[in-house]
């Protein structure tokens, strides 16, 4: 295929040695298979920010560290400078948090380098070694989706353990491997402790695997995982092997209101998007 121009300078640089083909293309961003030396790997091309996009981001970088107080103030009266920091650190929020959560053993793709806003990174793959397909694609045994579900609630736990929660987790943002589960897109990673929606949006994470798996085993519907691991990583107890029992007692707590529209908004895209995705396999 025709080498895009984004990538074109990795293959002079030598990172990369042939485009294979377009392997998914988003609003974020498009993903292509490229060819690196003997192995098949993953270019994620990332689109620039349209100026519409900030103000809904705004809510999953509140408490991200930035550089500078410069940087800071630039972001928070959004000038030109600022939404230019902003939209770099938009990006790199998923570079950064790839590289931690390898580190702690979490199942996301492994990446190999972050180059003038591309990162290549593994290609998840199936049994065939064919590019993985997404949860949402695939029927399920039900102990096949119980499996599944009680994995990612282990890995979601283990990425909370380290402060961070991915924010958009749902059907589409996980890959089944040979191995298993993986979790993917991450620029929407959110700060645990000091964003004021984390709980919301670490709920709506855990409650999507939940329908989603639901369906194949209706008895995970009846869990509630999202609180009592918050619970525990509120009070300091959570770790990466915490074992969680799905119970939990409700207690209601104050929240931002605009922030949990917000949540709410999102949750409604989500729900359309898994519905028009349902309708094109139908066809």
């Amino acid at each position: 295929m025709k080498v895009p121009r984004e990538l074109q300078p990795l293959i002079d640089d030598g990172v990369i040695d042939e485009v294979v083909r377009s392997l998914k293309s988003g609003k974020e961003a498009t993903v292509y298979v490229v060819r690196s030396g003997m192995h098949l790997r993953c270019a994620k091309v990332y689109r620039d920010m349209a100026q519409r996009s900030f103000q809904k981001r705004a809510m999953y970088q509140e408490g991200r560290k930035v550089r500078g107080s410069r940087e800071s103030r630039a972001m928070s009266r959004s000038t030109r400078f600022g939404r230019k920091e902003q939209e770099r650190e938009w990006k790199n929020a998923e570079v950064d948090a790839l590289y931690r959560l390898v580190a702690a053993d979490v199942r996301v793709p492994r990446p190999f380098g972050y180059f003038n806003d591309v990162l290549i990174m593994e290609l998840v793959t199936d049994a065939s070694g064919d590019p993985a397909p997404r949860l949402g694609e695939v029927e399920l045994q039900p102990q096949v989706a119980r499996e599944y579900h009680d994995f990612l609630v282990r890995q979601i736990v283990r990425m909370l353990s380290l402060g961070l929660i991915h924010g958009d987790l749902s059907e589409f943002n996980v890959l089944l491997a040979e191995e298993g589960p993986v979790i993917i897109d991450l620029p929407q990673v959110v700060n645990a402790s000091s964003n004021n929606a984390a709980f919301a949006m670490l709920e709506r994470d855990v409650n999507n695997i939940r329908a989603t798996l639901g369906r194949f085993a209706p008895e995970l519907l009846e869990t509630e995982f999202a609180r009592e691991m918050w619970a525990l990583y509120e009070s300091g107890e959570l770790g990466p092997d915490s074992r969680l029992t799905g119970t939990v007692l409700r207690e209601e707590s104050v929240v931002d209101p605009g922030n949990v529209i917000q949540v709410i908004e999102d949750a409604r895209e989500e729900a359309i998007r898994r519905r028009l995705g349902r309708e094109e396999r139908v066809e």
